[in-house]
């Protein structure tokens, strides 16, 4: 059998601890030889990489870890390829999440008009990316969290020969939080999900193969009675479905731009002081494992997800996994190549979607206006056409004017020039 080799594009993030923790404790199904994590960030990739190496020796595990800031080094022999990159960084983050606020619209990084940006920033050097896996790895599979996933998936799907799949920590995530609210294991809750990425509900519940969704919907009720769930119990009432957090977004908005608002420091800014405080434990040479401080950083399951996924691929295992792939008929009211977030079966060739029902009439135009706004994103980000960035804006559900649109894409176009070179 051949080395087993996966690269890590954006390996000096702070997750990259939590990721190696997930491939040391199933590394008996997923035997690794090489794990390449490459940065543009020689210091971060220094620090993160020293910390990782310590992990790996004190796991006393057999997988040689490599640092590079050579992109074609960690392409070469990988058999996957996990990305987690962010253009422009969390300072970009942070403008994203600003912008918006400033005409009355929720920022948020991968939501709305700060999610456009993003796509705007990240698509193009996505895709540069991708076309190099095509001549040096053609056979990997690109697992890519790289955000917003869905719209950067559906770039490399479409506009590449990459085997690409989108993931998110949201649907397991999910599966999770019902699990605990019947007091069940996780492994046994079947979820009928279906959406967008962070544009999703779950509509089903079986739990061993029993129809539990009346037990879950009546505890997601008394959860948003009680101020845990982030929805008017009147919402859930109304839409008979249970959302995912991101949702929040667009039910609640108005109440979440003024919490925004009244906000000292924005979610990007938090970030930023926790990443500063990560990296200096990270630097401690007598640290060996993911630091508990992590977790506040969010992004909870995202080991889980993505070693269940490679191990599923790797293992031929035909597992039932909520990704982002391409639609192929799955959900009925949206095209063939449209990228969505659905149960899917995993195995040695990839994701295969499985069919769902047609969308609830209740949120089938959210889902299908967002999924216009993301083609429209798509399209701009690679011709660099302004009318196509005014196009999306406007399409976006969270945008209320052409006035807010136009405004919105000044201030944008001007705050993200250097990663805008497109559309100057």
């Amino acid at each position: 059998m051949s080395k087993l080799k996966i690269a890590v594009i954006g390996g000096g993030s702070v997750y990259t601890p939590e990721l190696i923790e997930g491939f040391l404790v199933r590394r008996e199904e997923l035997p690794l030889d090489e794990i390449c994590l490459m940065d543009i960030d020689q210091e971060r990739l220094k620090i993160v990489g020293g910390l990782v190496e310590r992990m790996v020796q004190a796991a006393k595990a057999p997988i040689h870890i490599k640092l590079t800031t050579a992109l074609e080094q960690a392409l070469t022999e990988a058999a996957f390829v996990i990305t987690q990159i962010r253009v422009g960084g969390v300072a970009a983050r942070i403008l994203d999440e600003k912008i918006p606020l400033q005409f009355g619209v929720v920022g948020q990084e991968t939501t709305g008009p700060g999610g456009f940006a993003k796509a705007l920033r990240t698509i193009p050097v996505m895709l540069d990316l991708a076309r190099k896996i095509e001549k040096i790895c053609p056979n990997a599979i690109l697992i890519n969290f790289t955000n917003p996933s869905g719209i950067v998936t559906e770039a490399i799907l479409r506009y590449t020969r990459v085997r690409a799949i989108g993931l998110c920590n949201v649907p397991l995530g999910m599966k999770h939080m019902i699990a605990g609210w019947l007091r069940a294991d996780p492994e046994t809750v079947e979820l009928d999900y279906f959406g967008l990425n962070h544009l999703s509900w779950v509509r089903g519940v079986k739990i061993s193969g029993e129809d539990v969704f009346s037990k879950v919907f009546a505890a997601a009720l008394e959860q948003a009675r009680l101020g845990v769930f982030p929805f008017s119990p009147d919402l859930l009432e109304a839409l008979r479905l249970i959302p995912s957090y991101y949702l929040r977004y667009y039910y609640h908005h108005d109440e979440v731009v003024e919490e925004q608002k009244k906000a000292l420091k924005t979610r990007a800014e938090e970030v930023q002081e926790i990443d500063r405080e990560l990296f200096r434990l990270y630097a401690d040479p007598a640290l060996s494992k993911k630091p508990a401080l992590l977790e506040k950083r969010g992004g909870a399951h995202y080991s889980t997800a993505a070693v269940s996924l490679i191990s599923a691929v790797y293992n031929d295992k035909g597992e039932i996994q909520i990704v982002n792939l391409q639609n192929r008929a799955a959900i009925p009211d949206l095209s063939h190549e449209a990228v969505v977030e659905v149960p899917a079966r995993i195995d040695r060739n990839g994701a295969h979607p499985i069919p769902t029902s047609p969308l609830p009439k209740q949120v089938r135009g959210l889902v299908q206006a967002v999924k216009a706004y993301e083609e429209l994103t798509l399209e701009a980000a690679i011709t660099g056409d302004e009318h196509l960035a005014l196009q999306a804006l406007l399409a976006h559900p969270l945008v209320p004017s052409f006035s807010v649109a136009h405004n919105l894409w000044r201030a944008i176009k001007a705050a993200h020039r250097p990663y805008l070179p497109q559309f100057h």
